[in-house]
């Protein structure tokens, strides 16, 4: 016999946690958040007052924040609109079937309260700790690098310094008399020379222009550093700053001074950028061995010496080292930064952070299902 559709409402008793499958993958990661979230109240008591209308749990919204990276959700108003209909989004926020989803603007209302206490880099070094606790990070050799990532701001934003004199705006093509610029203006820049010394972009003025090679066009980037530990691809330090030619390797320092270790014989691995005499012989003041690719050229030799080129180690740290392309192609392909989301350094070192915690909670996941 054919069915037949019932369109009656009925009153359902089903929670999300019965839908969800329990054999998910988020279902083991969901335990590691809650409990990193946990250690996190007096954090989040420091950031609200006593008084007033009861806000969105800031649990939630660092969970939301997950999810966006999680299933390459690119902007917070389709994050809301996913939010109303998906079941599972609901059982990982703590929420009922009936619950309705936040307005988009609840991100923008609380993140100046969560970048004021660095609630995603406490957040990160909670889960960067449950690693450590379950034995999942070496803790003796390290590889660093650094990626650009593009600004949310346009080639069209740039606009001359005023301190320079001259030409104050961008050549609008077709600028004749009573002609207005309009929202996405075409833009001539044949004749003009555009640098950071130069031009500034209105959109974000933080944002540099940068390119990897030589061959490739400037564009109004950022650049993104991870520092990763060798036994399992694990980020241990992440770090998001302007681009310029030092970038990479003083926040390579930074990151490697914030790992405060006691012991020395550690090495860190890098590319052929970062063999220079000052990060050589900063990396061994710090007490590590620098496993850097040489760069050797015709015109000058590698800093780092053949004695440590030679040994096994080397070649180790040389082959394990571009396990951290998959954590840079993660973030730009999984976790949305290839064009980021946010203007400025902060709140974009806010979302990196955010997405390396992510990236980090889908590796635990995939090591624990795979000792099982």
């Amino acid at each position: 016999m054919r069915g037949s559709i019932d369109f009656q409402s009925r009153l359902s008793v089903v929670t999300p946690e019965l839908l969800v499958p329990a054999d998910h993958p988020i279902r083991g990661i969901k335990p590691i958040v809650d409990s990193a979230l946990q250690n996190l109240d007096p954090v989040f008591d420091d950031m609200y007052s006593v008084d007033g209308r009861p806000s969105i749990p800031p649990e939630r919204l660092l969970k939301a924040c997950l999810l966006m990276a999680f299933y390459s959700i690119r902007s917070e108003r389709q994050f809301c609109e996913r939010m109303q209909y998906d079941i599972l989004f609901k059982w990982f926020l703590d929420l009922n079937i009936d619950d309705l989803a936040w307005d988009q603007s609840t991100f923008a209302k609380n993140r100046e309260r969560l970048l004021e206490h660095e609630v995603s880099g406490r957040f990160f070094a909670a889960i960067r700790d449950e690693a450590k606790r379950r034995h999942l990070l070496s803790r003796d050799h390290f590889t660093v690098d650094g990626t650009l990532l593009e600004a949310k701001a346009s080639l069209k934003s740039l606009t001359p310094r005023p301190n320079l004199g001259g030409q104050r705006k961008p050549r609008w093509m077709g600028g004749g008399k009573g002609k207005k610029e309009g929202r996405n203006p075409e833009v001539n820049w044949r004749g003009e020379r555009r640098s950071n010394e130069t031009h500034f972009s209105k959109t974000d003025a933080e944002a540099k222009l940068a390119t990897k090679s030589p061959g490739q066009a400037a564009k109004l980037s950022f650049v993104g550093h991870v520092l990763m530990e060798n036994r399992n691809g694990l980020v241990v330090d992440v770090d998001l700053t302007e681009a310029h030619g030092r970038a990479e390797r003083e926040a390579a320092l930074r990151m490697l001074h914030r790992l405060r270790r006691r012991a020395r014989g550690g090495t860190v691995a890098g590319d052929k950028g970062f063999d220079t005499a000052e990060f050589v012989s900063r990396v061994k003041e710090l007490g590590y061995t620098p496993h850097i690719a040489q760069n050797i050229t015709p015109y000058r030799g590698s800093n780092v010496s053949y004695r440590i080129a030679e040994s096994p180690g080397y070649a180790i740290s040389q082959r394990v080292r571009k396990r951290i392309e998959e954590i840079f192609g993660w973030f730009k392909t999984v976790g949305g930064t290839r064009k980021l989301r946010y203007l400025g350094v902060r709140r974009n070192r806010f979302w990196l952070e955010m997405t390396s915690s992510a990236y980090n909670l889908i590796r635990m996941g995939n090591l624990a299902a795979a000792t099982s």
